[in-house]
């Protein structure tokens, strides 16, 4: 029995391995506690939406304005992120996101709010979410002292993320119900005073960077080449691209199924995002828990056919037990798959390019969903709410076999940076092919 509560307790602490660092650490800390506050917002904000309009297209208008920002400037963001300062953008951008925050509360609260501020506090949002998401990224690179942590960190960071989703809509459904989405908006932008004194006490050892004397045109066109030049980050981008620009329906069209096809309020609204959080939660905790990257590649196909899967079966489900059921293993899919492909490129990209990579990897993924958001909105007017679900999953489901196909190649490229790292022994890499034919 003692035995075997060691070896639960070592267990245990080599999933949480990364909080052993103390930057990560007051980075972890700061950023669970705002990003309870962020999800109350959105899930706020989209109820908000569909209460004063009734409009699915509408939703999917200020899920577009949400998000077109991360499309638009990332690239450009990435050869920044490079070059300056990642520490000191970070504090930027939550002391910019706090004041949003704040005036969308004043806004609501007074009853002032009319849909076109809406759609502008949810661009400038954007804007800011497309400078801080990229830097973010990269910065958990800074953060910790053993590269050998580094996949931990990216799994923990995901995990603390989507704990964040499966407690903030739980609570914003409560006090939609109880007091409406202005106290929702309140303690959002009282949330970031954590993070923002978290991320004041982390000290990074300054590192050297090469002076880039090259335009920023020159420097984001370099990124654009490397990544697709390669063929593992350049289908990894394309995967995770192609599943926000279609897996993102069911997110946009939650509210519908809620108050039309499951026939009730806020609250199951905030109960389906929630189910779908634990799911993802459960799936990041799934990751962290694994000791190398060694067989994440094979994850990464079976998490994209579990949400290709899960999205198909929500789409005909109208029972609310089994919807919280579904959206779980979507969720658990989805988010793994995310963190999955997180941690490769983390891993096989070159650090002069990270900044670039990992903005290219925030446009593939909320770059990509202002068009869900508006395709959503569009379809389910025309074919309705369960139908364009259905399409959604169908569509991953195809991308995610055409992956399967590819990754042996892949994993042909990827094993030499494997060596180089360290994370493999030169031999092991021999018989890959073989073994992905079998």
């Amino acid at each position: 029995m003692a035995s075997n509560s060691f070896t639960a307790g070592k267990g245990l602490k080599s999933t949480f391995r990364a909080l052993n660092n103390r930057n990560y650490r007051l980075f972890f800390g700061g950023q669970s506690i705002s990003l309870i506050g962020t999800w109350m917002q959105q899930l706020a904000v989209s109820w908000l939406v569909y209460r004063l309009t009734h409009s699915t297209f509408l939703l999917g208008i200020v899920g577009f304005a949400s998000f077109i920002p991360a499309f638009i400037l990332t690239p450009f963001v990435g050869v920044l992120v490079d070059r300056w300062n990642r520490h000191r953008i970070l504090v930027i951008t939550q002391i910019l996101s706090l004041i949003q925050a704040t005036i969308l509360a004043i806004l609501v609260l007074t009853n002032m709010i009319v849909i076109w501020q809406l759609i502008v506090l949810s661009a400038t949002l954007g804007f800011i979410n497309a400078i801080d998401s990229p830097t973010r990224q990269a910065f958990i690179n800074d953060l910790v002292d053993k590269k050998d942590d580094l996949s931990n960190a990216v799994a923990l960071s995901a995990s603390m993320y989507n704990a964040a989703v499966l407690v903030g809509p739980s609570i914003a459904g409560i006090l939609i119900a109880l007091f409406g989405e202005g106290v929702c908006f309140l303690l959002n932008a009282l949330s970031f005073i954590p993070v923002i004194i978290a991320l004041l006490a982390i000290r990074i050892t300054p590192k050297e960077r090469k002076t880039q004397r090259t335009p920023l045109w020159q420097g984001m066109k370099e990124g654009f080449t490397y990544a697709f030049r390669f063929q593992p980050i350049r289908y990894i981008l394309l995967l995770l691209a192609w599943g926000n620009l279609i897996g993102v329906f069911y997110t946009v069209l939650l509210p519908v199924v809620a108050r039309d096809i499951l026939s009730s309020g806020a609250h199951t609204f905030g109960f389906l995002t929630a189910a779908s959080a634990c799911g993802a939660l459960a799936g990041t905790v799934y990751l962290a828990a694994r000791k190398s990257i060694l067989g994440l590649e094979k994850v990464l196909v079976k998490m994209a056919l579990l949400f290709a899967a899960g999205l198909i079966l929500f789409s005909i489900s109208q029972v609310f037990w089994i919807s919280m059921v579904i959206l779980l293993l979507t969720g658990f899919g989805n988010t793994s798959q995310f963190a999955v492909s997180s941690t490769f490129l983390q891993t096989i990209v070159e650090e002069d390019k990270r900044g670039r990579i990992m903005s290219l990897f925030v446009m593939a993924g909320a770059g990509m969903r202002p068009f869900g958001h508006l395709l959503a909105g569009a379809l389910a007017r025309i074919i309705g709410t369960p139908n364009t679900i259905m399409l959604s999953g169908g569509l991953c489901l195809l991308s995610a076999i055409m992956f399967a196909i590819k990754l042996p190649s892949l994993m042909t490229m990827i094993n030499p940076i494997y060596v180089k790292k360290g994370i493999i022994e030169e031999e092991e890499t021999e018989g890959t092919e073989n073994v992905y034919e079998r």
